[in-house]
């Protein structure tokens, strides 16, 4: 990469530029869906619905404004809606109008081609096989960690409390699930090990089971439970909210030194009535600004240059990162862990009673 001075200077304004955009965002509290921050995003000529898992809105609170000040965004409004990602892909693929979607796991983009109401070359459609950021899982614990909570195997200890979402409903759910899975099992090569684990997590552990990954943030934060897992996103959310939260509520998160890939997709809905403009969003996405302003946000970012200049926003040392691939595919660990007749839904259903 060159370093001459005006690239520099360059990169340096956009920063700044950013992270005031970015922190005036997310200082300000409530707004409807149309204001993030106070700030309206449904005017304009053109309008988008976008339609998304839970847990990004706080990133997407920037990156619209943010589109909406360039020439190509001026004129495009937006109306959000944000909830559990499997819950959301049947919405949209029972009619929920939908522009864009962005959803945690890409068996619930899978779901929307089968309507009809995505095109199934989509991956194909955005860079990155159309993840434009993501995240790894990561443990929030209360500040101090005083139930010294720092492996996979410390969340079996006796009494120890776990919160993470229904995989029935969530995709962070899934997330959260095939981190444990796959580093018991050593990446599925034993796999009746990293049932086990699963069977006695939820067994032993889980004692209430959130729609959403957002859900699950708020009931720790409401003071259940000893350990949320979480993506790191939310986990550097929490954090970020310290200095204002009374002592109780405080937080500290560490990664566990073998964790998991976490790959968010996107994509246009064939429907839109402004496949342009839904395009373009896209494409924003996944730009040098959207992704720098992603990082700030708390999610990591698929740009290379953009994810060596954040590196220090997301501190923590993974020794081993597993990843969907490695486990054989979405639609193999789907099939075979989370459909009706898979692993995980039948643990849930024995297990978890529910």
């Amino acid at each position: 990469m060159s370093t001459r001075t005006p690239q520099r200077a360059t990169a340096a304004a956009i920063l700044v530029t950013i992270v005031a955009l970015v922190t005036a965002l997310t200082g300000c509290g409530g707004g409807s869906t149309d204001t993030p921050g106070g700030i309206d995003i449904s005017s304009g000529s053109r309008h988008l619905n976008l339609v998304a898992y839970a847990t990004p809105k706080i990133g997407f609170d920037a990156v619209i404004p943010a589109f909406r000040n360039t020439a190509d965004g001026a004129d495009i409004g937006f109306s959000q809606s944000y909830g559990a990602s499997g819950d959301q892909s049947r919405k949209v693929a029972r009619g929920l109008p939908a522009d864009v979607v962005n959803l945690s796991v890409e068996p619930d983009v899978t779901r929307l081609v089968k309507a009809g109401v995505v095109d199934a070359d989509w991956r194909s459609q955005a860079p990155n096989h159309s993840v434009p950021f993501g995240s790894v899982v990561a443990f929030v614990v209360r500040q101090g960690n005083p139930k010294n909570i720092h492996t996979w195997a410390d969340l079996l200890r006796p009494g120890i409390e776990v919160i993470t979402p229904n995989p029935g409903s969530s995709g962070s759910a899934k997330w959260n699930l095939l981190a444990p899975y796959a580093a018991e099992s050593d990446g599925g090569r034993d796999p009746q090990a990293g049932l086990d684990y699963l069977s006695a997590l939820v067994r032993d552990h889980v004692k209430v089971l959130p729609k959403s990954g957002r859900e699950a943030t708020s009931a720790f934060q409401q003071g259940q439970g000893d350990v949320l897992i979480s993506y790191e996103n939310e986990a550097i959310m929490l954090a970020r909210k310290n200095a204002e939260a009374p002592p109780a509520d405080r937080v500290d998160y560490l990664l566990p030194a073998t964790t998991f890939q976490i790959e968010n997709p996107v994509a246009v809905v064939n429907t839109s009535a402004d496949q342009t403009a839904a395009r373009t969003f896209v494409n924003y996405l996944f730009s040098p600004a959207g992704q720098e302003l992603w990082a700030r946000a708390g999610f990591r970012p698929v740009d290379p240059a953009v994810r060596a200049r954040t590196a220090d926003l997301f501190p923590g040392r993974i020794d081993k990162l597993w990843t969907i691939a490695d486990l054989g595919g979405w639609k193999k660990v789907d099939a075979e862990l989370f459909g009706a007749d898979g692993s995980v839904s039948k643990i849930y259903a024995k297990e978890a009673g529910r």
